[in-house]
């Protein structure tokens, strides 16, 4: 089939090398969202999609929204057979989703319809789920409600981040997304309609959503930071300012602080929450660098009765 891939940051592009490396199929364009300002100079600087994409010598359109008429009109000129989409963060109106004749397909990071909505892993991370996955489906106006092409299952690990796990299923979800492309195209793939039950929604986390409370139990605690982590970054305060928690580790065998109770060793800082401690092992100032725990902790010297939060 003729493709034009939709998608923009760097977990879509192992898609892209995918569907790219494929004989059986052929990108003609890419889309992505326009260069946007990064870093401390706030250059604009391109997708990594998009950088991606030049450098295998494909077209990249960039429209400001999906509904401008230059990209309709030059994405009916391409007339592709499939538009499959990975992280693209524009919704698609109807007017673009009517252009390809096998429609755009979607591949998602959750195992449908857990988890619909921009942020499936964190999500997943944050309630605990124990196995998660990447689905493909055909996008329709709803939010992740079309038919369900296929899907793949990933095990959640104990110390596994939102970042580790995105980095796994970005990869899995790459060659699921081949396989649909190349079943849709000899008719062997049919998609299947989502069951009614099992819905539940994964919003954008929000930088409140990401605050600590020390309230809460370890396992709660745990859940947050590596859900959080590597984005927005979980964190909290202290002495005024913020302060985030880059890697933390349950520690059950102390019970004797309480939640936001700070205990500082040679090489330890431990805080207490709403049931055990958890240790701090890097955590990231205002305006510094990430530094182990322990050191930071020296650093600004802790005083009896100083808490987080």
């Amino acid at each position: 089939m003729k493709l034009v891939f939709a998608g923009t940051p760097e977990v879509a592009v192992p898609a892209l090398d995918a569907l790219i490396a494929s004989d059986r199929h052929e990108v003609a364009a890419v889309v992505t969202r326009p260069d946007a300002p990064a870093g401390r100079g706030r250059r604009l600087v391109a997708s990594p999609v998009a950088e991606r994409a030049a450098e295998a010598g494909i077209e990249v359109l960039k429209p400001a929204k999906p509904r401008d008429e230059e990209f309709l009109a030059r994405l009916r000129e391409i007339g592709p057979d499939c538009c499959p989409v990975v992280a693209y963060g524009a919704l698609l109106p109807r007017v673009a989703l009517d252009v390809p004749a096998r429609g755009w397909v979607n591949l998602h990071f959750s195992l449908l319809p857990a988890w619909r909505g921009a942020a499936p892993v964190q999500h997943a991370l944050m309630a605990g789920d124990e196995i998660t996955g990447a689905s493909t489906f055909l996008i329709e106006e709803g939010l992740d409600s079309g038919p369900v092409y296929g899907t793949v299952t990933e095990p959640v690990r104990s110390t596994d981040t939102s970042g580790d796990l995105l980095t796994r299923l970005a990869l899995a979800g790459s060659g699921l997304l081949v396989a649909t492309m190349d079943g849709i195209e000899d008719g062997s793939l049919k998609a299947v309609p989502q069951p009614a039950d099992g819905v539940s929604l994964a919003p954008k986390i929000t930088v409140e959503d990401a605050r600590i409370d020390w309230a809460a139990p370890a396992l709660r605690v745990d859940r947050v930071v590596r859900g959080c982590t590597p984005a927005p970054g979980a964190w909290t305060e202290f002495r005024g300012e913020r302060l985030k928690v880059r890697t933390a580790v349950p520690a059950p065998d102390r019970t004797d602080l309480e939640p936001g109770e700070l205990s500082v060793g040679k090489k330890h800082l431990h805080v207490g929450t709403g049931s055990h401690a958890v240790e701090l092992l890097w955590v990231q100032a205002q305006g510094k660098k990430p530094m182990a725990a322990a050191d930071w902790a020296r650093g600004v010297r802790i005083a009896a009765g100083e808490r987080l939060g």
